[in-house]
């Protein structure tokens, strides 16, 4: 193929197919076809399609639910059973024996022929898919049936189940092995769209159905269950192995381009420049033999399809009139868009003209065009967009909002520029037309931000008031915030938003430095003696009140306002009275939806742990005031775990907020792993206090070094004290030499390997990063030292003896440990917690303090349920406080 040089606009060319007089009109015609080729990049033979993974998640979700209808609802199977049995049992003998006769036929001709009908027009592929469909099916209903037979509840045996007319002894299949293969193969081979054979097949599978359940070979769940198998197993396969692409080629194109009448010679690919949202169509570059240039759009399944899980996430989230379908088909999409354009034109607004439209087979549309020319308004150059620009762009979204005509994307990319000055709209495909006051006022809010972007947030301002008026513009306020504009948008605010942190930090440490440079240099013009004696602490606490001084002084200059915060002061210079409280346009906040995944999540661990604990025994052995006991270290606990924190904050923080952080953390480690969720939640919540954001890191950051300093102290130290007690499993010369050797070895390996080496210091970096700095202001005040150490010795003391008491409620003198062992057990097993990826620990918590226990001595029967009950008082119990408290300080801006 010859290739070509660069269009005029950007696009390359991808034929030469000059008119040639010595060929008739039908050969010129081929030829051209033939010659357009490699109009776009290789595409992939196979496609993974979301809408195949919605179907499979549907069809997974639709069989869970049928099973727990079938386990919990045993009267109303049963009575459907008996309706439909009775209303059956009236039909003909010789009907039944003609349908089943049919029916067990034509089940199987029925896909050899359509199979057949497929190879001969050479679609192999699709028969392919559904062989393996078939064959998987095959599998699932044979695991099924095991299922059934072996281990499912009664309940479901019964409503998938009966006896068999044959042998009163021998059970019906639940599921059939013959039906759910036939229907994942017609699913996988896309029978459905073909009507004449999706309509033969499913009377074919009604047919076999009635028969079936009237003479008693199965039951109205097993048939359900059945199609539900096949629908679902079809759709997972297609998802897995990928559907054959059916994305219309160049080829394709210029076929249906002649076939309404235009006469191409060559088509160009116009790549687009935001991929991200390269979900409204391909668009090719056209020319014609006899006329002026055309753009074309194409829009197949495939580029319809990306961005649909993003979609859907904007529709769960935001409200119905801030956002579209997130699933549209190809003809909804193509007279959403030619609706659009002809209301646009009809407006008095420059749009581009839709002059044809059309199918390119079964899974792709076009719509033709007028060529418009010209370049967005992202590639102006910044001496380009002039004021009359900006107010010629603002006449065309006034055009559009006279008619109640909602553009949806006002991005730089939708507005195009052409030689002669001319604002053209273009991307009208997500447009709604009757629109609402809240999206014309999304559309300001979106064109002020995107000009406020490239002119900056005066002149966008002033452009708009000078064409809409001020009131107009004021009414956008509520509008204006991240979740109303677009993708391509909040994507550049982000990135700005990265980019002027990163200046401030860099304030911050210059400052840093220039300060402690002068200290030096002030220390070095000191000519008297050198004395040695304690320094003054007055001096250094003035010393680092200037340092810190000159820091926020820094940081004041250099904080830079975000441009929807520019916008908005320019806007309420104009009109002060205006609006300036966010409209709620989300239907489920972020924070809401995490909530309560988290309550469920904390719900099922919690259900797990207590479904297999027997009560009663333990309830009368027990001795309540070792349970009191317990319960009280417990909530001292959360005292200490506040004096932890704060000893390592030196800004004032409220202490009973602070122990509420603490009950609120209780609720966060059920859902997150404990080495997780507490860093997290800490850090928010000083943030929150008014601690910078660096320093409330650096903060948590020291809390948790110091805190992991004392756990080894301490660790070793009551290790040794049991192997002086003459434990047999805990002595100080196996367990505490052997745990040294151990991180020995595991430091050499880290430390020789450079891939882990790299990974574990950037983490250990970004972990502790300010740490040291943090530290050296908190040695300067020995109470808050003497307060963090004191809350983290506590913390261990409360958690050890709420341990220690829990073991007390079960036994009795004979089996008591002493407090050096129970604080081996407990740090140990609370090490393994925080390492352990699930949420607070569980499993590894309890399997090593019970195992823990045991070795030490302790009986099982007293082990088990001490550990039951210390988790029950120190993870399970106050999750609900927890969530309490996490509900109340969200709500008061705490967290």
């Amino acid at each position: 193929m010859k290739q070509q040089g660069v269009h005029p606009e950007g696009a390359e060319s991808t034929s030469d197919a000059e008119p040639r007089p010595d060929i008739t009109e039908e050969a010129r015609e081929e030829v051209h076809i033939d010659e357009v080729e490699g109009d776009e990049p290789l595409l992939p033979a196979r496609v993974h399609r979301p809408s195949d993974l919605m179907r499979l998640l549907v069809g997974v979700l639709a069989v869970v639910l049928l099973l727990g209808i079938a386990a919990f609802a045993h009267g109303t199977t049963s009575g459907l059973e008996q309706d439909i049995n009775k209303g059956t049992g009236q039909a003909p003998d010789l009907l039944i024996k003609i349908a089943g006769l049919v029916s067990s036929i034509a089940i199987l001709l029925v896909p050899v022929a359509f199979a057949i009908e497929r190879l001969i027009k050479r679609d192999g592929l699709r028969i392919a898919d559904g062989v393996l469909a078939a064959v998987l099916a095959h599998g699932v209903t044979l695991a099924t049936d095991l299922w059934v037979a072996k281990a499912a509840p009664s309940s479901i045996q019964e409503a998938l189940t009966q006896p068999s007319p044959g042998d009163i002894h021998a059970l019906t299949d639940p599921v059939h092995g013959y039906l759910a293969p036939v229907i994942a193969y017609m699913t996988a081979v896309g029978m459905s769209r073909r009507p004449r054979w999706r309509s033969v097949l499913w009377i074919v599978l009604l047919l076999d159905a009635f028969s079936m359940l009237v003479t008693g070979y199965t039951t109205p769940f097993s048939i359900i269950l059945t199609v539900l198998i096949g629908w679902t197993v079809a759709y997972g396969t297609l998802y897995a192995v990928g559907s054959p692409n059916v994305r219309p080629t160049g080829r394709t194109l210029m076929a249906g381009l002649r076939h309404v009448g235009f006469r191409p010679v060559s088509a160009a690919r116009e790549e687009s420049p935001d991929a991200a949202e390269n979900d409204r169509g391909r668009r090719y570059f056209v020319t014609l033999e006899d006329g002026p240039p055309l753009d074309v759009t194409v829009v197949d399944r495939e580029q319809q399809a990306q961005g649909f899980f993003y979609r859907a996430w904007r529709n769960l989230t935001l409200r119905g009139f801030a956002t579209r379908s997130s699933l549209q088909s190809l003809r909804q999409a193509l007279e959403q868009e030619a609706l659009l354009a002809y209301a646009a034109i009809a407006a008095g607004a420059n749009a581009p003209k839709l002059i044809a439209t059309s199918e390119l087979g079964p899974d792709a549309v076009m719509l033709v065009y007028e060529h418009t020319g010209g370049r967005t308004l992202d590639s102006l150059a910044d001496d380009e967009i002039t004021d009359d620009l900006l107010r010629n762009t603002w006449h065309q979204v006034q055009a559009l909002q006279s008619r109640r005509i909602a553009h949806r994307r006002l991005a730089g990319d939708a507005i195009v520029v052409d030689r002669s000055g001319t604002v053209i709209l273009t991307d009208l495909r997500g447009g709604e037309i009757a629109a609402g006051d809240l999206l014309l006022r999304m559309d300001v809010a979106q064109l002020v931000t995107t000009l406020g972007l490239l002119v900056g947030a005066e002149r966008a301002v002033a452009s708009a008031v000078g064409v809409l008026g001020p009131d107009a513009v004021a009414d956008c306020l509520p509008m204006l915030q991240p979740i109303a504009l677009t993708r391509s948008t909040r994507a550049t605010l982000r990135r700005l938003a990265r980019e002027r942190a990163q200046r401030e930090r860099e304030a911050v440490l210059e400052a840093s430095q220039q300060a402690k440079q002068a200290r030096l240099e002030a220390a070095g013009h000191d000519t008297s003696p050198v004395v040695l004696e304690k320094p003054d602490k007055k001096a250094v606490r003035a010393e680092a009140r200037a340092e810190k001084r000159a820091i926020d002084d820094a940081l004041e200059e250099a904080r830079e306002e975000d441009l929807l915060t520019q916008i908005r002061h320019e806007v309420l210079l104009i009109r002060p009275q205006a609006p300036v409280e966010p409209a709620r346009l989300e239907r489920v906040r972020p924070r809401t939806l995490m909530s309560f995944i988290a309550g469920a999540i904390g719900a099922y661990f919690l259900l797990t742990q207590l479904t297999h604990i027997e009560f009663g025994p333990l309830i009368a052995n027990a001795e309540w005031g070792w349970v009191a006991a317990a319960v009280l270290f417990s909530a001292v606990s959360y005292v200490a775990a506040a004096m932890a924190l704060l000893g390592f904050v030196p800004e004032r923080v409220p202490f009973p907020r602070t122990v509420a952080a603490q009950v609120a953390g209780s609720f966060v480690k059920i859902v997150a792993p404990a080495a997780v969720g507490g860093v997290a939640l800490n850090t928010r919540f000083l943030q929150r206090a008014g601690v910078r954001p660096g320093l409330a890191v650096a903060s948590v950051g020291a809390s948790q070094l110091f805190g992991l300093g004392c756990h080894i102290l301490m660790l070793l130290s009551f290790g040794y004290l049991t192997g002086t007690e003459k434990t047999p499993s805990l002595s100080p010369s196996r367990t505490v030499i052997a745990g040294l050797l151990t991180v020995a070895v595991l430091v050499l390996v880290v430390t020789s390997v450079p891939f882990l080496r790299k990974f574990v210091a950037t983490r250990v970096r970004s972990l502790f990063a300010g740490v040291v700095p943090r530290m050296l202001d908190v040695l300067q005040r020995p109470q808050k030292l003497v307060t963090g150490i004191g809350g983290m010795l506590l913390l261990t003391a409360c958690f050890v003896m709420c341990l220690d008491a829990s073991i007390r409620a079960f036994g009795d003198e004979s089996t008591s440990l002493s407090i050096a062992s129970v604080a081996v057990v407990f740090l140990a097993g609370n090490a393994l917690g925080s390492a352990a990826p699930t949420p607070g620990g569980v499993g590894a918590v309890e399997a090593t303090l019970t195992v823990g226990l045991i070795a030490v001595g302790l009986p099982k029967e007293v082990a088990a349920p001490a550990v039951l009950l210390f988790r029950l008082l120190t993870l399970w119990l106050p999750v609900l406080p927890g969530w309490l408290a996490f509900n109340h300080l969200t709500r008061k801006g705490a967290l």
